[in-house]
């Protein structure tokens, strides 16, 4: 597939392969065939426990990548360590972003992070601007998830406990990077402690490139050069034949404000706030289970194509 990425695919095979593959996608397209070519490619940063592939077939991003290549976007899928720190994840991410750019002769990317990802591409952007032209994050945790308090707050540093929570994530990232072909290095405790209150709140002390300087408000659109955007959900059982559905549920009751299961609704603000009330659950928000998310709502595809042309139709 054509917007699958990785690292080690820098060679001149895979630099002809990428092209003759988005080039064929966007070949069957019938009408608004460059509704979604930005200037540069998009880049897809995914969230804590999440992926590029699973075994080659199964999307973290489910059809979203091909519902933006039949549109004329250039699309890559990164894929970092499913638990670590913000600041591990997003040199892994930047290593991705430099040979994207290599590989497509474009200085700059789009970048797109969900949950933890939105916390990645923010990092990428400060660390080196150069080579970002906007970032957009959906359903990520800027001021810190209730949830990641909740669970650090009652594990203590260096118990039984902690090693047990630790050693079992760690081994679940491993499994999945396993399958999905990658073998990054994981540390679920150091993720946890990037997506709390206070160290969200000491990211954005190094870091506040668009994080709103209120509660709830938007934040600069603009910061050396990059363009921030977000959206987010405040849906919870979107769709009754989705069974993580019930999971969101009991995740949403950590929460005091509206939010979509795992983050809440003012958390989510980043740069000009595209919208934050989507009936979308923290899965939803990238189609996920295998697109079954609510028919009363813009589907997370359609709200994915037209972010793309926005980013087009602001020379991104």
């Amino acid at each position: 597939m054509g917007h699958r990425w990785r690292t080690a695919a820098l060679t001149a095979v895979a630099a002809i392969w990428l092209v003759t593959s988005a080039s064929s996608a966007s070949a069957w397209c019938l009408f608004n065939c460059n509704y979604t070519k930005t200037k540069y490619p998009i880049v897809l940063a995914h969230g804590m426990a999440g992926f590029d592939e699973l075994f080659g077939v199964y999307e973290y991003w489910f059809d979203i990548p091909d519902e933006l290549e039949d549109g004329g976007a250039r699309v890559f899928v990164t894929e970092v360590s499913q638990f670590n720190s913000t600041e591990a994840r997003g040199e892994q991410l930047i290593e991705q972003v430099e040979q994207i750019v290599a590989i497509t002769g474009k200085p700059k990317v789009n970048l797109i992070g969900h949950s933890h990802g939105g916390l990645d591409v923010r990092y990428v952007a400060a660390v080196r601007p150069d080579l970002v032209a906007s970032v957009t994050s959906v359903g990520s945790p800027h001021k810190g998830a209730d949830l990641a308090d909740f669970l650090l707050e009652n594990v203590e540093g260096g118990s039984f406990t902690q090693t047990v929570l630790g050693a079992f994530a760690n081994l679940l990232g491993t499994v999945l990077g396993l399958i999905s072909g990658s073998s990054n290095p994981q540390d679920a405790i150091a993720a946890l402690g990037s997506l709390s209150t206070p160290g969200a709140a000491a990211f954005n002390a190094q870091y506040p490139q668009g994080v709103p300087a209120s509660a709830c408000g938007n934040g600069a659109s603009s910061v050396n050069g990059v363009r921030y955007y977000s959206w987010s959900g405040t849906g919870i059982l979107t769709n009754a034949f989705d069974v993580s559905d019930a999971a969101m549920g009991l995740t949403s009751l950590f929460y005091d404000e509206a939010n979509d299961g795992l983050v809440g609704r003012c958390s989510s603000h980043l740069g000009s706030v595209i919208r934050d009330n989507y009936f979308h659950n923290h899965l939803d928000e990238v189609n996920q289970i295998l697109g079954l998310v609510s028919i009363f709502e813009s589907n997370p595809t359609s709200v994915f194509r037209s972010h793309a042309n926005r980013l087009k139709n602001a020379g991104l």
